[in-house]
């Protein structure tokens, strides 16, 4: 008896398609394949890193205006850096964590211009544990009383574990002399001392010191100095050292100003 042959079916290919919400997960997720392999990520050695450290025992501190961008959490600022002393954002990356123990805050700057992040900025620091302190950015061009007037009506009241009032002079203008330039920002300095009964302190760069600045200033006034990318300031003399102005610190968007002073 012959046997029968059966045909086979052929079987359609079935289409499979995607929900609404499936296709947008397969993108998300191809997209994240693309960016871990994009930055070659390895669980964290990619992670956002800033400026190198000094070798030191240091207490932190950061300096902000209205040109730092992004919303400040006062109450989780630290300085974390690796293996190789470097600032980084991801804690899985940090050898060392320290908090960050002060900020200086830019109040004005010249006769009459105000930081519009200020009173915000002062304010939030106030509810910390930070100690806190404003500057004034010095203009060369203006008279010196007042800058002084500018920054004062400002700032208002200070508290007495609030750090000193600073002047920071970085520029002077065209034809100014430096014996103008001196008298000037000697007045905002005894203007301003004699108000809060502090003795300000003056912000420079180790040339500008050597090349405008007097005695009479250098001598008579606590100096914060900046100098960056060096293992220490050329000059000897100060209480507290910004490095660099590339730091990365958790807090903080972007990149900030990192200064220190000595550890007690």
């Amino acid at each position: 008896m012959p046997s029968s042959k059966r045909k086979r079916k052929k079987r359609k290919k079935r289409k499979v398609e995607l929900s609404p919400l499936g296709a947008v997960c397969a993108a998300a997720g191809l997209i994240l394949a693309i960016f871990l392999v994009s930055h070659k990520w390895d669980g964290g050695s990619g992670a956002e890193r800033g400026a190198k450290v000094p070798a030191g025992s240091w207490r932190y501190g950061i300096d902000i205006s209205h040109n730092n961008s992004g919303k400040i959490v006062w109450d989780s600022l630290y300085v974390m850096t690796d293996k190789k002393r470097r600032t980084v954002r991801d804690p899985y990356s940090a050898k060392e964590i320290k908090p960050v123990s002060f900020v200086f805050i830019k109040a004005t700057e010249g006769a009459s211009f105000v930081d519009p992040d200020f009173k915000e900025n002062w304010r939030e620091a106030g509810r910390s544990t930070l100690m806190r302190g404003a500057y004034h950015f010095f203009r060369s061009s203006k008279d010196g009383e007042t800058q002084a007037r500018n920054f004062i009506s400002t700032v208002g009241d200070m508290r007495i574990k609030d750090l000193p009032p600073v002047l920071d002079i970085e520029t002077i203008h065209k034809g100014c002399s430096k014996d103008l330039l001196n008298q000037r920002a000697l007045q905002w300095l005894q203007v301003v001392e004699k108000h809060y009964g502090k003795k300000p302190a003056v912000y420079a760069s180790p040339s500008f010191i050597r090349d405008h600045l007097k005695k009479e200033i250098t001598d008579n006034y606590p100096i914060w100095v900046a100098h960056y990318g060096k293992p220490r300031p050329a000059r000897e003399e100060w209480v507290w050292w910004q490095f660099t102005d590339k730091a990365v610190v958790k807090g903080v968007p972007g990149n900030v100003d990192l200064s220190v002073m000595e550890a007690d």
